[in-house]
């Protein structure tokens, strides 16, 4: 990752208003600070270090504890945290996940609510000093910089759309009274108003300053996810709004070759991977200066203590999520996926010899199959691996985040021609699968005909309490669900594409027997209730 990119998480822009220093010969060592007297941004170093303060809530609600990640991943049919023999019960939140027993006091409904609004306010925040002129930016600057702060407050309402639905719509720093909630519908038309009413003030400068930020093309990404959800979201379906907004990206990017996928997948998820095309919007990370103990901890939370010796880490693993085995069986044996991005099979140490398990100095070795969501040992279960592990790391991966890349713009495209009933939604998908099936040419090819089929994931109960097989023949569209699932295991989305397909609450998987649908949602955390009278709970919690 480049040094410019670095300092944009870390330069955490403090604007006192309205103060007035006497003592002329005071020293102004603000260096964490900005005073806004003196603070008038007259370049792109300076507006970006300005605005990426509004940016650091997106890696925190993503990534920390209990974050969006694991809101979209443990409550679906591909990752599970089971028992260990090391832990992993932690009052039982990992299984009320799988179950979808959450409550409305668990942290899992907590975190991504407060950490987004935490950006949300941020946004206010900044767009209120640029208004009052505490911050001295003016003419298309200051155009510019307040419509990428309305999309990126925007964006952090994708996030509470999709997950809680009826929230309040905050868009005044200064208004101290409750905040009233909004319907769901009218959160998606506010969301989807600021982005049409911004979009064509944002840069189209893809990387530079705009690394990592909003720009033209990342705003049309967002729109494109927005009308990919409308159905479930309003009950009004988008599906040419989709492809229009996915049409934008894939124009720029094939007249300028800004964007485009990688010839392996692989190279997206690097450690060293600021300079991908497939990259749209990432959110940077570096082990030195994101410091945050939980930042990006995907290889100490999925592998056993044992493979601190494989990558020589500075830390010990505590490993406890691991991926169904039902998902792995969905895979072709062919696609590059099934090895690339899970970590199976005997384990070595970076010296290449053979790595033993610490209980009983056996070789080591992850095998696909889990016992039960109470139940396995630290060793069961294949392994997050999608994301390099760097040799050396510390307890954060130095990854950046690719949030939206170029094979989500072709599959929503796929996806919405699709439904639309218009022919072109098999090409689109092939392109995606061509470059994980070189070992075997032939099967990457799939036809808008084959992607009408149901699932080959089969679903049903598969643990030591009781076995069925649901099958996914069922599944309308459920073929092309398989594929969202194969191409982006891991990158924290699941559970949406899985209600958008009808089977979130429908059908069973491991320890996990069907649900409710007011389960689509997630409950307004209590804490937020407690704090706020005009806030009413989600139906059925």
């Amino acid at each position: 990752m480049k040094t410019y990119i670095l300092s944009k998480w870390f330069c955490v822009i403090m604007l006192f208003v309205g103060i007035s220093i006497s003592c002329t010969e005071l020293k102004d060592d603000s260096y964490g600070n900005v005073v806004s007297a003196q603070y008038n941004p007259q370049t792109e170093a300076d507006i970006s270090y300005l605005i990426n303060a509004a940016y650091v809530a997106w890696r925190e609600t993503m990534l920390l504890w209990n974050g969006v990640v694991r809101g979209q991943e443990l409550c679906a049919d591909q990752d599970i945290i089971p028992a260990r023999g090391n832990g992993w019960v932690d009052g039982g939140i990992y299984k009320r996940w799988h179950q979808h027993n959450w409550t409305t006091d668990d942290d899992s409904a907590w975190q991504p609510w407060t950490r987004t609004y935490m950006g949300i306010n941020t946004c206010n925040r900044l767009l209120s000093q640029i208004e009052d002129g505490a911050i001295g930016v003016e003419g298309e600057a200051k155009v510019r910089l307040v419509s990428e702060l309305k999309v990126l407050r925007a964006s952090y309402y994708y996030i509470l759309v999709d997950f809680f639905g009826n929230v309040p719509l905050v868009t005044d720093f200064k208004d101290l009274s409750l905040p009233q909630q909004s319907t769901r519908v009218e959160v998606f038309d506010f969301i989807v108003t600021e982005i049409t009413d911004n979009v064509d003030n944002l840069s189209e400068t893809s990387r530079g300053y705009y690394y990592g930020r909003f720009n033209k093309w990342a705003a049309y990404t967002l729109l494109a996810k927005m009308y990919l959800n409308a159905e479930v979201w309003t009950g009004t379906a988008h599906w040419a709004d989709c492809i229009a907004a996915c049409n934008e990206i894939i124009g720029f990017a094939e007249s300028t070759g800004e964007y485009a996928l990688e010839d392996n997948q692989k190279d997206v998820f690097i450690t060293n991977n600021e300079n991908s095309k497939e990259i749209i919007f990432a959110l940077p990370f570096d082990e030195i200066y994101v410091t945050d103990w939980n930042a990006f901890d995907f290889h100490l939370y999925t592998l056993a203590s044992e493979n601190q010796a494989t990558y020589n880490f500075t830390n010990v693993p505590w490993g406890g999520v691991c991926v169904i085995p039902q998902f792995i069986d969905s895979f072709d044996p062919d696609d590059a996926r099934l090895k690339e991005n899970f970590i199976s099979g005997q384990q070595y140490t970076a010296s290449g010899e053979i790595l033993n398990r610490s209980d009983n100095g056996e070789p080591l070795v992850y095998g696909k199959e889990v016992p039960s969501v109470d139940y396995s040992t630290n060793y069961d279960g294949y392994r997050w691996g999608k994301f390099e592990y760097a040799m050396g790391i510390t307890n954060r991966l130095s990854n950046d985040w690719p949030l939206f890349r170029y094979a989500d713009i072709l599959l929503m495209k796929a996806e919405a021609l699709m439904r639309d009933n218009k022919p072109g939604a098999g090409a689109l998908v092939t392109r995606v699968r061509e470059r994980v099936f070189k070992s075997n040419p032939v099967k990457a090819a799939i036809s808008d005909v084959d992607l009408l089929t149901g699932c080959v994931y089969d679903y049903g109960r598969r643990d030591t309490d009781e076995t069925t097989h649901e099958g996914g023949f069922d599944i309308q569209y459920g073929r092309f669900l398989d594929e969202l699932g194969w191409e982006f295991t891991q990158e924290g989305r699941r559970r949406q594409d899985m209600i958008r397909f009808g089977v979130f609450t429908t059908k069973s998987w491991f320890s996990h027997s069907t649900s409710s649908n007011y389960r689509n949602l997630y409950p307004i955390p209590n804490q937020a209730i407690l704090t706020n009278s005009n806030l009413n709970q989600n139906p059925g919690y």
